[in-house]
């Protein structure tokens, strides 16, 4: 039964909130988000750095579970960068195209793969500043690669972190560089990534864009959105998800 106690908790975020306070709170929101979310990780299955990151290029416009099918027929064909990068562009085409955007997802693929063996040599680095020299790698994939097979403390600014941090009022930026600085600043590094982890499952499941599940939100007392999306527990309760989409 949905807990009814919920739709009765206002927000307790002050209309001026120090730096402070706005520290604390943001805090309190991570540990209570590692509590709903005991399980969180990257959605994204991986065996090593190289398949982590083409996956995570891949995940662009489709969703996870769409690329976790993909991967073993893809991995099998070309398990490194030297095999990917001489790979036959139609046979390439035809394992991404149920991921959409083939043509430029397999362009990007053959370039990237040939970058890691010429500059690289075959090996994905484990550098911020080279990941992203890297064809078709932004900082948030560099970010999941670093966080993720690394174990290098990151940000991941998707659209989802970027959407639930502004609501929480962690900041106002809407460029993902000044999302990822300015949320940077409230934690410790070492808790980058799991705090990604942690946001971007809550946005999947019920923080959603259109119709957060504000009723059924353990956060409802500390987040200043609380109220966007349904309050009732039982409409709520509806909304949420028990795993990322489909």
């Amino acid at each position: 039964m949905a807990d009814r106690r919920l739709a009765a908790v206002p927000p307790a975020v002050p209309s001026s909130e120090t730096s402070t306070s706005l520290v604390r709170r943001a805090r309190k929101i991570d540990r209570v988000l590692a509590e709903t979310y005991p399980d969180a990780r990257c959605e994204l299955d991986f065996a090593n750095a190289f398949e982590l990151l083409v996956v995570t290029v891949l995940s662009a416009q489709t969703t996870d579970r769409r690329v976790n099918a993909v991967r073993p027929v893809l991995f099998a064909a070309y398990p490194d960068p030297a095999t990917m990068a001489a790979a036959d562009r139609g046979a390439l085409e035809t394992i991404v195209g149920p991921l959409g955007f083939f043509r430029a997802k397999t362009e990007s693929l053959l370039k990237l793969s040939a970058a890691l063996v010429e500059h690289h040599d075959g090996q994905v680095p484990g550098r911020l500043d080279d990941l992203v020299t890297l064809p078709g790698v932004g900082r948030k994939t560099a970010n999941v690669v670093l966080g993720n097979a690394f174990d290098v403390p990151g940000i991941t600014v998707d659209t989802h972190f970027g959407r639930l941090v502004r609501r929480f009022g962690w900041t106002e930026e809407t460029d993902p560089v000044k999302v990822e600085h300015a949320v940077g600043a409230l934690f410790p590094k070492r808790d980058w990534t799991m705090l990604s982890h942690h946001v971007i499952w809550h946005g999947r499941r019920r923080c959603h864009a259109k119709k957060p599940a504000c009723g059924a939100c353990p956060l409802a007392r500390w987040c200043p959105s609380y109220g966007e999306g349904p309050t009732d527990p039982v409409a709520a309760a509806a909304l949420v998800k028990t795993q990322g989409p489909a």
